[in-house]
């Protein structure tokens, strides 16, 4: 296996760890905004009120999400065992 060879594999995996956990980021996101901003208008500083919403919206686009991730890493692994078979 050739550097460049090693280099193309490692930017593939990286770009499906992308892929992967982007829905999950952006949610994250999304609802920390959402209760940040809910707490701003409020006044409520409740340290716990922002992990609770967002670990439940993070596991649930997580459930939703499995189906592509699964098929993005069986993507990976074919193209991984091509290359394997290829040499």
């Amino acid at each position: 296996m050739t550097p460049a060879d090693s280099i193309d594999f490692a930017r593939s995996s990286i770009y499906v760890l992308l892929e992967i956990i982007t829905p999950a980021m952006l949610t994250a996101l999304v609802v920390g905004l959402g209760i940040g901003l809910l707490q701003a208008l409020t006044q409520i500083q409740e340290m716990t009120l922002v992990f609770v919403p967002k670990i439940i919206a993070i596991f649930v686009v997580l459930l939703i999400a499995l189906p592509f991730a699964g098929a993005a890493m069986s993507g990976l692994m074919n193209d991984i065992a091509q290359r394997i078979a290829a040499y």
